[in-house]
């Protein structure tokens, strides 16, 4: 399916099921995915800022250049997901989920919008 660029802000997606999607540079700020399946889909630059995705999984899917800003991720799973240059400045992650995305070996790069260093920004720095 492919819904690249759209406009989901302020919308409540909880429990959406997404595989396959190209959801790359929509907007989602302020949205809810509260449980939702997001396996296997394109998030390439999307903007999440604000948005509350807890209890969410990604497997699979591409989050390179995604904005997190202030969003609230706990419970959210990225493990197989590719989080190259995602900014998660001021993002919402409990401990055990933030242990597990700093080992996510993709974290790695600079955000092409914000400028924000993606290992720094999810409070990943050295030690962790």
């Amino acid at each position: 399916c492919k819904l690249s660029g759209v406009n989901g802000q302020e919308f409540d997606l909880s429990g959406v099921i997404m595989s396959k999607t190209d959801l790359s540079k929509a907007n989602f700020r302020e949205a809810q995915f509260s449980k939702g399946y997001l396996r296997d889909s394109n998030f390439e630059e999307a903007d999440f800022t604000n948005a509350i995705v807890d209890r969410a999984t990604f497997k699979g899917s591409s989050l390179k250049g995604t904005i997190f800003s202030n969003a609230v991720l706990t419970a959210t799973s990225f493990e197989g997901a590719d989080v190259e240059n995602a900014d998660f400045t001021d993002a919402y992650i409990g401990d055990f989920d933030i242990r597990n995305l700093c080992k996510n070996p993709t974290l790695k790069g600079e955000n092409p919008l914000t400028g924000a260093d993606t290992r720094l920004s999810a409070n990943c720095g050295p030690g962790r």
